[in-house]
């Protein structure tokens, strides 16, 4: 099994979540110093996720002043963490809260004991289904899992291999001079292609007519694939103009010298951003220009230093980056030595285990339950009658709903993602956070699904506040996350009927009310509240939905 110095516990490059939040969000930030950038990226050559960017090359003295100020960004960004220019990311080597390594150990006996009860559940139904049939356990749900497979594999290859059409236009947009260029009309041709592609692809399988289960994968892999190729493509895009525009200010008699548009860290919170942050501060033109230039040079380079665009625009870069589990494309992304084989092993066993578990639970203690109360909501004869089946129904399916939650979590964030981390050596493993002490939603929204809100927050609420204030680019937030809810909500019920929209944009006058002064400061009973929530809703939207 490989060993990797970011993953020892004495190792100072590797970020380990804490017991408690951390009250200086500073101690989230990626290491920067000497030492932290030695553990991080080590030799250029040896874990960038791109080509050298060739810094060993001496700069010849007649050149540019745009290749001198490149030049110049490459030396000094290891020694510095600036601001940049585009909303980045800042990538570190993390742990998982259940990672045996992590400061979170002391949690693991409640994680152990969450798998105990687990078993034992499954061995009560085993032999319950003993006693009443003489088999161990019934998957009437087999078929489900075995129509359209070949159909589904084949079409989700299609459609995976369909989103590496944006390299060869991202070339087209940053070769031209003219009208094709990004800033142009660039930014139309991708955003109609992604259109097309988003209506193409959602109504696929909906004409296919395939099974549910088949329908959510391919819905939630395509949202996936939608979103890494935005961020690609409109990543690619903002550093195109960027050079564009330090290459121009070779030349500066005709160009403009106005200050490059920084948009706020990821490390300040929505509520902290201001509508005019910047400050005027007076400058001579040479060095305005000067600053200028660094600050386009800067956009330029990987925060790690091994890799400068427009050297990532190659088919192993954009390949290298649809197998990585993040959406936010960046240049260069930190990386440990190797695949921990074993780690990997235990991850993709566990997979396959919480995929049993859920199938377990969904035909032991979910699908009865719906088949007995919907002839019974049917035929009900009063209002009376149906809301007391209702509230039945509700409650018979808040256990279940809770451990499917759980176990869909789990395999998601903490075994899938972990096993592609695994296979692609990609360090940060920091993929959720202690969203279950969350005290509202719009907590529980940047810290169950991190890679999700690190995309919403950079392409959407951040795209938004050009235009918007920040309240309304809030709103188009939480829009275009309820919309893709309802989507995955009605490929589970084959309904659109809007409950998942619906539960999903009352959470922010939810917010406003445990955001209140009265609200404010109680802790547990906001994160009661959010769990209350949080059952009901799931069993509520399930039950109605049926």
């Amino acid at each position: 099994m490989a060993t990797s110095p970011l993953l020892d516990d004495h190792s100072g490059g590797i970020q380990h979540p804490r017991a408690r939040k951390p009250v200086n969000p500073q101690l989230l930030r990626t290491q920067h110093d000497d030492h932290g950038l030695k553990a991080l990226s080590g030799s250029a050559e040896g874990h960038s996720s791109g080509v050298s960017s060739g810094r060993s090359t001496p700069v010849p003295l007649d050149a540019p002043p745009s290749v001198k100020a490149t030049s110049s960004a490459r030396k000094h960004i290891r020694a510095q963490q600036k601001h940049r220019m585009f909303p980045t990311i800042e990538y570190a080597a993390r742990l998982s809260h259940f990672d045996p390594k992590s400061d979170y150990r002391d949690f693991r006996g409640f994680f152990v004991l969450f798998w105990i009860g687990l078993a034992i559940m499954v061995i009560t139904a085993v032999l319950r289904n003993l006693k009443e049939t003489g088999y161990p356990l019934s998957f009437r749900q087999r078929t489900l899992f075995t129509e359209n497979i070949y159909e589904l594999a084949l079409s989700d290859l299609l459609m995976v291999s369909s989103t590496a059409i944006s390299l060869p236009l991202h070339k087209l947009y940053d070769g031209s001079k003219g009208v094709l260029r990004w800033g142009r009309a660039g930014i139309v041709i991708q955003s109609v292609f992604q259109m097309v592609w988003l209506f193409y692809w959602v109504n696929w399988p909906f004409l296919r007519h395939w099974t549910w289960t088949a329908q959510v994968f391919f819905t939630l892999h395509l949202l996936a694939m939608f979103m890494k190729m935005h961020s690609y493509a409109f990543y690619n895009g903002h550093l195109s103009e960027t050079r564009r525009r330090l290459s121009a200010l070779d030349n500066p008699r005709n160009e403009s010298t106005a200050a490059a548009v920084k948009y706020p860290s990821s490390r300040t919170h929505l509520y902290e951003i201001t509508q005019d942050d910047d400050t005027e501060i007076e400058q001579s033109e040479e060095e305005r220009l000067r600053q200028l230039r660094e600050d386009l040079a800067l956009e330029l380079i990987s925060p790690l230093g091994g890799v400068t665009y427009p050297q990532n625009l190659t088919v192993r870069n954009y390949l290298d980056y649809l197998l990585l589990p993040t959406l936010c494309y960046e240049l260069e992304y930190p990386r440990t030595e190797g695949t921990q084989w074993l780690e990997l092993f235990y991850k993709t066993l566990a997979v396959f285990g919480c995929i049993f578990l859920l199938i377990v639970t969904s035909e032991e203690f979910i699908i009865p339950v719906l088949d007995e109360s919907a002839p019974r909501l049917q035929n009900a004869r009063s209002l009376g009658e149906g809301a007391l089946v209702m509230a039945e129904t509700v409650s018979r399916l808040l256990f279940p709903f809770m451990i499917t939650f759980l176990l869909v979590f789990l395999v998601i964030f903490e075994y899938v993602l972990g096993a592609f981390a695994e296979i692609t050596c990609f360090a940060d493993r920091r993929f959720f956070a202690d969203w279950w002490n969350s005290c509202d939603w719009l907590e529980f929204s940047r810290e169950w699904n991190i890679p999700v809100h690190h995309f919403f927050r950079r392409h959407v609420y951040s795209a938004s506040r050009h235009t918007l204030s920040r309240p309304f680019a809030t709103v188009i937030t939480f829009l275009t996350s309820a919309l893709a809810h309802e989507l995955v909500m009605g490929c589970i019920t084959k309904k659109l009927r809007g409950y998942g929209f619906v539960a999903m944009m009352l959470q922010m006058p939810i917010v406003m009310v445990q955001r209140s002064r009265w609200m404010r400061g109680r802790t547990l009973l906001n994160n009661v509240l959010f769990w209350c929530s949080m059952i009901l809703g799931l069993s509520m939207c399930k039950a109605g939905a049926c």
